[in-house]
């Protein structure tokens, strides 16, 4: 199918993507200045967004019946509320306030996750097409553009409230894009009583992958501002580029991906993407000065920027058509705990043996995702 054509079936996806980089790119950037506006440190940060995916979680868990009951409207509303929690991070400027603030943003964030992988499933399945590495560039590209225009913001003292206020109002503008004809989707209800779900261990074995995968990018994403600023010695507009230059890479990488998918094997493609990444982070950790950090974080990208597409197109091409979304949402759970838990645990690491121990944390992490990708192939 030809990539316009692509691109206008799955726009109401790519959008719900494309805000969430935005937004959380965003957040990456400004994380230096919430810090200060907190008076904390690194481990402390990482203690106050602890509560984000215990709220992320919820959210995932009454996904499916919340998807059930908005019908076409369960993603455009999801997305809204992702952005109104982020408004709120930004003017929490006591202790206190934060976690409630990023319990709003994950809640909105874990309820948009499930849906928009659920409706690319869907959209896979009824027109044979691969969508999941397509619509996870979107991502990507949210992600940098959010965080270089964060960079340029703080660099013009912008404060927090401010920089937040405005991005918002950019993936705002994106949420209005996710609503469509017939978004309904379909296969999230749960099979009646006596009947067998169909699922086993699939949605578990591909959410381990993007568990990893999530991890290591996401804690990535959110501290590299600040290796490269406190660790490295960059300033504010350098710190900017470390998360913009691993998302931009994710991004352009992603839509080689889509071209790669179906032509190599996904075991082959998902323990390329881990080596990869693993050398990146690696690099990461031994970096002398931002253009070398920048370096690892582009060879991370490339790698990490087909992990999770295709684990999750593996999980939606081995479960029934049946329970394709239920799947896939299961899969979402398991997988976007890591995409939580990676920014405050490497916080913890990071106060306790310091940043560069914990990008080696993640190289090491990687190397499960190729003992998976075989046991997944496996029951496909």
């Amino acid at each position: 199918m030809p990539f316009l054509k692509l691109l206008i079936l799955s726009r109401p996806a790519i959008a719900a993507f494309a805000a969430m980089g935005v937004l959380w790119g965003t957040f990456a950037a400004a994380l230096p200045d919430l810090k200060t506006m907190l008076g904390v440190d690194e481990a402390g940060m990482g203690l106050l967004m602890f509560l984000t995916p215990v709220a992320a979680v919820v959210a995932m868990l009454v996904a499916p019946r919340a998807g059930q009951g908005l019908g076409r409207f369960a993603l455009p509303v999801a997305t809204g509320l992702m952005c109104l929690g982020f408004l709120l991070p930004g003017q929490a400027s006591t202790i206190w306030m934060f976690p409630p603030a990023m319990m709003m943003a994950g809640f909105g964030t874990g309820l948009t996750d499930v849906l928009m992988n659920a409706r690319v499933a869907a959209l896979e399945s009824q027109r044979s097409v691969h969508l999941m590495n397509l619509c996870h560039a979107a991502y990507s590209f949210g992600y940098a553009g959010g965080a270089v225009m964060t960079g340029a913001m703080r660099q013009a003292q912008w404060s927090p409230a401010w920089v937040l206020g405005s991005m918002v109002l950019v993936a705002g503008l994106l949420a209005l894009l996710t609503i469509e004809r017939d978004g309904r989707i379909d296969g999230l209800a749960r099979p009646a009583k006596g009947t067998a779900s169909g699922l086993g261990w699939v949605p578990m074995i591909g959410g381990g992958m993007v568990f990893i995968a999530f991890l290591t990018e996401n804690a990535a994403e959110n501290w590299s501002a600040l290796h490269i600023e406190q660790t490295l010695g960059g300033s504010p507009a350098h710190g900017a580029m470390g998360p913009a230059a691993l998302a931009l890479t994710m991004g352009f990488a992603r839509l080689v991906g889509q071209g790669v998918a179906g032509r190599v094997s996904a075991v082959v493609l998902l323990t390329a993407g881990a080596g990869i990444s693993a050398l990146g982070a690696l690099c990461v950790a031994a970096a002398l000065s931002p253009v070398m950090a920048y370096a690892g974080f582009v060879v991370m990208g490339i790698g990490s920027s087909v992990i999770a597409p295709t684990a999750f197109s593996l999980v939606g091409a081995s479960a029934p058509d049946a329970a394709r979304a239920r799947a896939v949402a299961r899969a979402t759970l398991v997988g976007y705990l890591g995409y939580f838990i990676g920014p405050p645990g490497f916080g913890l690491i990071a106060g306790t043996l310091g940043l560069r121990f914990a990008f080696v944390v993640a190289a090491a992490a990687l190397f499960m995702v190729p003992m998976l990708a075989r046991v997944l192939a496996r029951r496909h």
